[in-house]
């Protein structure tokens, strides 16, 4: 992958570089934030590792400028804040994935390993529809009416999911087993931060929402009719 690696610790990001180099990824490092906006924004990246904070422009409000803007780069943020509000804020704002410091090379190659594997191997390549909603699983993009509509890897895996499974019921621990297999950080509110997110930005782009909630026992795809 062509990563852009947005870190300001030099004994952090020199190490990192090399062991990304070694396993066979094209790295950019940048020390500013602006900087690493910018390079995102002129596109060729596949990856982007932020840290939260960056001078010139934080990694959090890089991550919300691209989504902002539609681009469906993936974001894997790398910080040292460890708390469930800091997780939380940082995926509601379009973070892919968060892993706090310090942490293994191993454990940040299978990150990177996983993401991959999301945008290269959705699930299987082709067409879903429900109602005014179009996925198409093998460009990882989804239209409303015949309007793009950027979600992050993570949405599109969630909203896939359920329109491969209609019908069936999922808590939030089975969805969580799922699609986060190999994410020890995340948890059960780290499903409903990303539903939310998804449903909320199918609601703006004029959608009925597609997910049912059954209280107590967890969520499901609506009757293509409802």
């Amino acid at each position: 992958m062509r990563i852009l690696l947005a870190e300001d610790d030099t004994r952090l990001a020199e190490p990192l570089s090399e062991f990304l180099s070694r396993e066979h990824h094209s790295v950019t490092w940048l020390s500013d934030g602006q900087q690493a906006l910018d390079s995102l924004i002129d596109g060729g990246y596949q990856l982007a590792l932020l840290d939260w904070m960056l001078p010139s422009r934080d990694g959090l409000s890089i991550v919300r400028d691209l989504r902002r803007r539609g681009d469906t780069t993936l974001v894997l943020m790398l910080t040292a804040r460890d708390g469930l509000a800091d997780m939380v804020e940082g995926l509601e704002a379009g973070a892919d994935d968060y892993l706090v410091k310090p942490f293994r090379m191993g454990e940040l190659a299978a990150r990177i390993r996983s993401l991959e594997r999301r945008r290269d191997r959705p699930y299987q390549a082709s067409q879903l529809v429900w109602n005014a909603l179009e996925l198409d699983s093998q460009a990882g993009q989804l239209w409303c009416q015949g309007q793009a509509i950027a979600l992050t890897s993570k949405e599109l895996q969630l909203l896939e999911w359920f329109l491969r499974h209609p019908g069936q019921l999922f808590s939030r621990s089975q969805l969580l087993d799922r699609l986060w297999c190999l994410d020890a950080s995340a948890g059960e509110e780290t499903v409903k931060t990303h539903l939310n997110n998804l449903r909320r930005k199918l609601r703006s782009a004029g959608s009925i929402d597609p997910i049912e909630t059954v209280h107590g026992l967890g969520y499901r795809l609506r009757n293509r009719q409802a």
